[in-house]
């Protein structure tokens, strides 16, 4: 049996390393539309990017959180201007809502049994979209301008599924709850 299955193990390996490949190479990632952004961060957990470009002179940053996920599951990227972790958190979520359409809005974390219905953030976005394409699906946005500075906690997330165009719980282990850090948008 043992001989059996170390093929199987052994593509299965393979397999997950040239998914998390395919997701970590966010500098030579080009995006439809000649969307360039000038920075970039290959993130820990749940095969994810951020790209963004920061104007300092409104405080704004553009983002693109991209993340390897199939057409039934959600993404979302956050930034918590009053802690570290989820609550509290300033989400944008993305997903293909009951109709097919790609659906993106923003979202306050208020607990952990939060809903991810759309709501209004501590801070303005606009010009929010996604898209979806070789299983990754993107949200884009401008946000700000940001009153903390440049330096943030953002969180990051993946749902596998989507119910009456609510996304549901994600995992709450491993790289679910390990997906979250510190990033200076001045710096990277």
């Amino acid at each position: 049996m043992a001989i059996t299955s170390a093929p199987a193990l052994f593509i299965s390996i393979l397999l997950s390393l040239v998914l998390i490949s395919s997701a970590q190479s966010c500098s030579k990632y080009t995006f439809p539309g000649n969307q360039a952004f000038n920075s970039c961060i290959d993130l820990p957990f749940l095969q994810a990017n951020l790209h963004w470009n920061y104007i300092p002179s409104t405080r704004t940053v553009h983002i693109a959180y991209r993340a390897n996920q199939t057409s039934t599951g959600w993404i979302a990227w956050a930034i918590n201007p009053n802690g570290t972790g989820m609550v509290g958190s300033q989400a944008l979520v993305a997903f293909h809502n009951s109709n097919g359409s790609l659906t993106a809005y923003p979202t306050p974390i208020t607990s952990y049994t939060t809903s991810l219905r759309p709501g209004a953030l501590s801070f303005q976005v606009s010009n929010i979209s996604a898209t979806y394409a070789d299983n990754q699906m993107s949200i884009f946005a401008v946000l700000g301008p940001l009153q903390n500075g440049t330096a943030v906690n953002h969180v990051w997330q993946a749902g596998n599924s989507v119910i009456n165009d609510i996304p549901s719980n994600h995992a709450t282990t491993g790289p679910n709850i390990q997906s979250m850090g510190t990033l200076n948008f001045l710096s990277g």
